[in-house]
């Protein structure tokens, strides 16, 4: 099976496929039509000698300085040279493949005025496997992300650098050892390969798929430590969510429930007399379902632009006209993004509380730090400190780089939206949650064994027994740190999710 990209019909899930598993790309008979037509409006509008911006002109505040026949070719590889100048570490691999994709199947919609050749070369690189190196720093995120894609061009040249079977070299030498050959860019087709959002829009379409799944391991994680706290299953009642009928809310409670059948250890406390739990547990539904109403907006945001077309100038072949316009501006991903490193870190936040409700005596009824040894052990003491480290991390990171605009080409570009950075940051704030979650199983596993020989509820009962396969219970002090990163291993490969709903069947539909 390819995914066969029309500029139309690509989703979330094809560009985690393409990106990360390596699924083949090609594009289909049916959108050649409309690739050729807008290469010719390019073609005549050079024979009949027209004043093309970014054809024959040259970009942003040089928008005014014509450039002769004679040049026009040289002025697309002096365009991709000349905005190669990103600096930091590169992009994972993955991100640089969404990229790929997301350009071509933004080039195949037919307003570009590229050719098929080019298009064609650029998805070649992408199924043998060449992945530019692009560095993640450099992009204020319009016009679009100018220099990592610029970057990704360069090797289309036969110039930057490419990884390839896992070694980093020389981006000629890449193309030579895929069977490839460089391509001469013509008018236009420069401009039309870096005139985009793609960089920020494949880091934004990899994290928002990765964050559907951390508000799964969020609400399996949270119904482990509400039965390791001895909680009340009473603030999950349908009738409180009914009445206020927030989609994500409804929705977590009702997966809540289905991870909460009643069990051993809720039955011990079920003359307790306790009425209401601190918010932490009282409030999962509200507040990680308030992260979910989020996640699934930005999912939205990110679908559409996947699909758009974000070049400039546009080519529209029915009429023959060519037309400058501002859909490189990054402004849409640029405030969702930032709207999505926020939500990401409310489920960190809340997560951390209820970490520090486990370790603490006074809080829990369980030995103290979760050992039964304390004084002489630490126990998992220390984890709630890393994950109070990882949650005020994420309170700087969560500042919304979008508010944020410095003007660029002689103010020629005096609005920019910060789109990438903003991307990126939501990429870092995850990272940081899907740790503070691992920290989360692996205090409420313990605390559940703590409460040994009761038994939690049978589909969080299989959560814990697939980490207590990896990270035994905590018998005396040990390195921590392997066991969160055990964890993170099964979250990441998506395995306590899978084998939860094994048993309660899909606790979200997204």
């Amino acid at each position: 099976m390819v995914v066969a990209i029309d500029g139309e019909s690509l989703t979330i899930d094809d560009v985690v496929q393409v990106a990360r598993f390596g699924k083949k790309v090609e594009i289909p008979d049916s959108a050649i039509h409309q690739i050729k037509k807008s290469r010719d409006v390019i073609e005549n509008a050079i024979k009949e000698g027209r004043t093309v911006y970014g054809v024959n002109t040259g970009f942003g505040d040089l928008a005014n300085v014509s450039i002769g026949p004679e040049d026009l070719a040289k002025l697309q590889v002096n365009l991709i040279r000349s905005h190669s100048v990103g600096v930091g570490k590169p992009f994972p691999v993955e991100v640089v493949r969404g990229m790929m994709l997301l350009r071509a199947n933004a080039l195949t919609k037919g307003y570009s005025g590229i050719r098929l050749e080019v298009i064609n070369n650029l998805i070649g690189m992408l199924n043998s496997g060449i992945t530019p190196v692009v560095p993640q720093q450099g992009s204020v995120g319009s016009s679009g992300d100018l220099a990592p894609l610029a970057h990704m061009a360069l090797v289309l040249i036969g110039e930057g650098e490419a990884f390839y079977n896992s070694e980093r070299m020389d981006g000629l030498k890449s193309l030579k050892k895929a069977g490839m050959k460089p391509i001469t860019l013509q008018a236009k087709e420069g401009v039309a390969l870096i005139n985009g959002t793609q960089a920020m829009t494949s880091v934004g379409a990899l994290t928002v798929h990765d964050a559907l799944t951390i508000v799964k391991d969020a609400m399996i994680a949270a119904g482990l430590t509400l039965e390791a706290l001895r909680g009340t299953r009473a603030a999950l009642d349908e009738r409180i969510h009914a009445i206020r009928a927030h989609e994500g809310q409804t929705d977590v409670a009702n997966a809540m429930r289905a991870l909460l059948p009643d069990s051993e250890i809720n039955q011990s406390h079920a003359e307790c007399g306790k009425v209401q739990d601190a918010y932490s547990l009282r409030c999962i539904p509200q507040v990680i379902g308030a992260s979910l109403d989020t996640v699934r907006y930005v999912q939205s945001v990110i679908e559409t632009e996947i699909n758009s077309v974000t070049d400039n100038p546009l080519v529209f072949s029915d009429d023959g006209t060519i037309v400058s316009g501002g859909n490189f501006h990054g402004q849409p991903i640029a405030l969702a993004m930032d709207f999505l490193g926020i939500a990401l870190s409310e489920l960190a936040n809340i997560s951390e509380r209820r970490i520090n409700r486990l370790v603490n005596p006074h809080l829990s009824g369980l030995p103290a730090f979760l050992t039964t040894e304390g004084g002489l052990e630490s126990g998992m003491m220390i984890a709630q400190y890393t994950a109070a480290a990882l949650v005020s991390e994420n309170k700087v990171l969560a500042h919304p780089a979008s508010v944020d605009s410095i003007p660029t080409s002689a103010d020629q570009e005096d609005h920019v939206s910060m789109g990438t950075i903003a991307a990126r940051k939501a990429a870092l704030i995850l990272e940081n949650v899907r740790n503070v979650i691992a920290i989360e199983y692996m205090c409420a596993t313990q605390g559940i064994d703590l409460l040994s020989p009761l038994k939690a509820a049978q589909p969080l009962e299989v959560a814990k027994s697939l980490i207590r396969e990896v990270v035994p219970k905590l018998e005396d002090d040990r390195t921590l740190a392997p066991d969160i990163e055990k964890i993170r291993g099964l979250m990441t490969a998506g395995e306590i999710i899978t084998q939860v709903e094994r048993i309660t069947g899909p606790l979200l539909d997204v």
